[in-house]
């Protein structure tokens, strides 16, 4: 026992007379930090690399969408479908296209489009010869030439033949359809207006001119694709740009022989 207590209290003297040394070792001087002259080190390369590391972190934080220099567009999923919306050209266009769809006609055939043949008949140069069975008019000049167009004729049961005149000419004419084309045109469950302007709309199109004291005509048309066929009422019928062409040509009292 005696000894026990002895070397306890051997330890405790000793403790006693350390502590004030480790005190003083706290507030002790450090010694310098030493960096190694050699700044390839591999801690030194990891200290340099450490901030551009952080930095594409961040950019690839803010930036989900970017890999690899690539912009890719970020997954949603159950994303709500949105159907494109036509642009409003392209809807002017669809209709414009749709529309020349609905307004084509047959063509017109190339012997019924003006030309110069010869002739040989016995009229002289100034005259008009309408041929009916053909559907060509020949407006004769000089040397033995005809300039001849393509024209619509009266249709079955309005067939006529005869020598007349040319006593007016009237420009963009307006029409007034008689009675009995009215009446005539009713059965059928169509209403004719009593008068139309002048104008593209117009039946008689560009330009009329009246034969004789009879209700016809040479006129032009707004139905043109019906040119080279017995369609009229007894009138004779040309494409606009073609009675436009024989106007300019003829005089009033310019002789008209329908065959």
């Amino acid at each position: 026992m005696k000894k026990f207590l002895l070397l306890t209290g051997s330890a405790l003297l000793i403790g006693l007379g350390q502590q004030p040394a480790a005190a003083q070792d706290r507030y002790a001087q450090r010694p310098p930090v030493v960096v190694s002259p050699d700044l390839s080190a591999p801690w030194v390369m990891q200290l340099q690399r450490a901030p551009v590391a952080a930095h594409k972190r961040q950019l690839r934080k803010e930036l989900p969408g970017v890999t690899m220099g690539v912009a890719r567009e970020p997954v949603v999923r159950n994303r709500p479908r949105v159907e494109a919306r036509p642009r409003r050209s392209d809807i002017v266009q669809t209709a414009a296209v749709a529309g020349a769809a609905r307004d084509v006609k047959p063509a017109i055939d190339s012997k019924y489009l003006p030309q110069t043949v010869a002739y040989d008949g016995p009229h002289k140069p100034g005259t008009i010869v309408i041929d009916t069975r053909e559907n060509l008019l020949y407006l004769v000049e000089a040397g033995g030439q005809a300039r001849r167009y393509g024209v619509g004729t009266g249709k079955p049961g309005f067939e006529w033949a005869g020598e007349h005149k040319v006593t007016s000419k009237r420009e963009w004419p307006d029409w007034r359809p008689p009675a009995e084309m009215i009446a005539r045109e009713k059965k059928k469950g169509r209403v004719l207006p009593a008068h139309m302007k002048g104008g593209p709309e117009n039946p008689l199109g560009a330009r009329a001119l009246y034969l004789g004291s009879t209700l016809y005509r040479i006129h032009g048309t707004n139905q043109p694709w019906t040119i080279g066929r017995a369609v009229s009422s007894g009138c004779i019928r040309m494409r606009n740009e073609d009675v436009i062409d024989l106007y300019g040509r003829v005089k009033v009292g310019t002789r008209v022989i329908v065959s």
